[in-house]
């Protein structure tokens, strides 16, 4: 009997398990590929993409190109012209180092790539399928390397069945060009898909590339941010803090020319606009750092999104400093930004002239306070002439002091809105002017015990359980009735869209707005009604009905946001429409409601299909047992 079972996996499984780590989806391709094209010294990339990369990804760029020993040995694992040793890890200058990326693209990929280098007077082409090598051979081409990649994942079906729909691994790859053309602002860029092209930039500064990807609007909106220490060189931009969006507020940060995702940095810059925001809103930036390499560690995630800094803390005082200073000077300058046209005629000091009187005329007994009734209100019919002057012998009106009389009318009314408001919320027949319950949809059903509860701190509603104490999360509980609500409203083809009084011009980034262009057509079904005007620039006309008092743009990017989430499984756009449309709708998490407000989420959760979670999975309630209850209370 043989015992033993340890073996080595063929060089075929071992790079496709290696690709499951690197290669996720056609963005990572594109990723990969530019970042090698980048480090080759490339001024000038194009990118063609078929079918939001399922059919081909081919990035064609102006390096310094391939020998035909390099162009073979390029697909091997673990090879690479950047690192020789395990020491060169801490001095990295290029953006890859583990010679990975096209060994795992090989393996689950078609392959056709034709190289030169400037100084050869011939290239080569190499073709590799499944991490077979079928072909290389001279051919004529330009200096340096077309590289196409066909048919992406076409022998593991499983991984080809997970990718989303086209618009949005297209949104997906837009986003990691975004990153890519902010921090290389030396290199010309071409984006091509499908035979249309979707950006082309000029080499520029950094400010000119934020605008191009992101709208002309933002320029205007950023202040520049920019300190040099001896750890730390910080350049870039903040947004002011009036300009704030609540959704899509565009951030990145940047360290030696590498995109990076960094919480406690993040935290930095946010913690300066905390007097200057409102809580619910996010500000944006684009920050570049520059590091000495040996103090920072990239090799920690195969996707190099997470870097480790040596000297973390002191970097973070560094920068929550210069966003200070930055925002503190942008407020100055700011309120002293006059146009120069509309500066007002400030006629030249003369010391010597003499001071005239104004011409118009005065009472300079008149007292507004002077008053023979105290219940009479003033007349003010007679206290101006035709020319806008007071009338000779004017003594002034008789003011009121009583203000309690005053405000007596508009108190009762108020009161009065607000009893009505209670009734109609308590009335299942009546949802007109209920905040929380939308029309039609909860019943006349009786409860046991819904007027019982109450709601606890602002955040959460109490109620009594047959097994215990139940608390219910008010936000969580409102967004699964309000998508329970929704999708029966779509199902029934009944969500009926609303046309706006004026349209309302949205501005979206380029990966937000090619996955708009993909969906636009279902969201118009779905009661949208959206008009393109130019390459980033969107008119939202109609809206569905049920988005009352909701701005139509922030309803937008909520959806936006929601379909393009790494973390969203979900394919169904109807499913993903009313998600990010409940969103909108509900309540908020600390937001202050009546007792017929409580009752009705209370009421409304008992009626849904599924109670116990929202439509993301989180809970909606917990029960606290009897027993426990006992327990703690003996």
């Amino acid at each position: 009997m043989n015992s033993d079972v340890i073996r080595l996996l063929p060089d075929s499984v071992a790079n496709q398990i290696a690709a499951g780590e690197v290669i996720q989806r056609p963005a990572s391709v594109v990723k990969e590929l530019v970042e090698n094209a980048i480090d080759a010294g490339a001024t000038a990339i194009t990118i063609v993409v078929k079918d939001a990369g399922r059919t081909l990804i081919q990035v064609i760029d102006n390096g310094c190109g391939m020998s035909p020993t390099d162009a073979r040995m390029a697909f091997e694992r673990h090879a690479t012209s950047k690192i020789s040793s395990a020491s060169d890890l801490y001095s990295l200058h290029t953006m890859g180092f583990r010679g990975e990326a096209l060994a795992s693209i090989a393996a689950v990929a078609q392959i056709d790539m034709r190289t030169m280098r400037r100084d050869d007077k011939i290239g080569t082409r190499l073709t590799v399928s499944e991490s077979r090598f079928e072909a290389q051979e001279p051919v004529v081409c330009a200096p340096g390397t077309n590289l196409m990649v066909k048919n992406l994942f076409f022998h593991t079906p499983g991984r080809r069945r997970f990718l989303k729909k086209d618009s949005v691994e297209l949104s997906h790859i837009m986003h990691e060009f975004e990153r890519m053309a902010l921090v290389n602002t030396t290199v010309e860029f071409t984006m091509i898909h499908n035979d249309t092209t979707l950006h082309k930039f000029m080499s520029g500064t950094f400010k000119q590339r934020i605008g191009s990807l992101f709208g002309k609007n933002l320029e205007s909106q950023l202040a520049p941010v920019g300190t040099d220490t001896s750890l730390v060189k910080i350049s870039g931009f903040v947004g002011m803090p009036r300009f704030a969006k609540k959704r899509g507020a565009p951030q990145f940060l940047f360290v030696n020319g590498r995109h990076m995702r960094h919480p406690l940095f993040h935290k930095a810059i946010v913690k300066c606009y905390e007097q200057l925001i409102a809580a619910d809103t996010q500000p944006s930036y684009f920050v570049n750092f520059e590091v000495e390499p040996d103090t920072i560690d990239v090799n920690i995630h195969p996707q190099k999104h997470e870097i480790k800094f040596e000297h973390e803390q002191a970097i973070f005082q560094i920068l929550e400093a210069a966003v200070r200073e930055s925002l503190g000077k942008t407020q100055a300058a700011g309120a002293l930004d006059f146009d120069a046209s509309q500066s007002p005629d400030i006629p030249l000091f003369q010391p010597d002239s003499e001071a005239m009187p104004p011409d118009e005329s005065f009472d300079d007994s008149f007292n507004p306070f002077t008053s023979a009734d105290s219940g009479s209100l003033p007349t003010p019919s007679p206290a101006f002439n035709d020319s806008g002057l007071r009338p000779s012998g004017y003594s002034g009106g008789q003011v009121s002091r009583n203000w309690d009389k005053l405000y007596e009318e508009f108190t009762k009314k108020r009161d009065s809105s607000i009893s009505g408001l209670i009734v109609s919320s308590s009335n299942p027949d009546s949802h007109d002017d209920d905040p929380i319950q939308p029309a039609g949809f909860y019943e006349s059903r009786d409860i046991r015990d819904s007027d019982i509860c109450f709601q606890l701190g602002h955040k959460y509603i109490a109620a009594p359980s047959p097994e215990g104490l139940m608390i219910i999360h008010q936000r969580r509980a409102h967004i699964r009735i309000e998508y329970e609500r929704i999708m029966d409203l779509i199902a029934d083809s009944t969500l009926e869209s609303q046309s706006l009084i004026f349209a309302e011009d949205i501005e979206l980034p380029s990966s937000q707005s090619s996955l708009l262009q993909g969906v636009d057509k279902e969201l118009a079904s779905l009661g949208f009604r959206i008009r393109h005007n130019a390459s980033l620039r969107w008119s939202i006309e109609a809206v569905p009905a049920i988005l009352k008092n909701i701005s139509p743009s922030e309803a937008l990017q909520a959806i936006l946001d929601n379909l393009s989430s790494e973390n969203s499984s979900r394919d169904n756009l109807k499913q993903s429409v009313a998600l990010a449309l409940a969103r909108q709708t509900a309540v908020s998490a600390n937001q202050d409601l009546s007792q017929s407000e409580v009752s009705s989420i209370f009421r409304g959760l008992a009626q849904c299909n599924t109670p116990a979670h929202t439509p993301d999975g989180l809970s909606t309630f917990v029960v606290i047992d009897s027993s426990e209850i006992d327990r703690r209370l003996q």
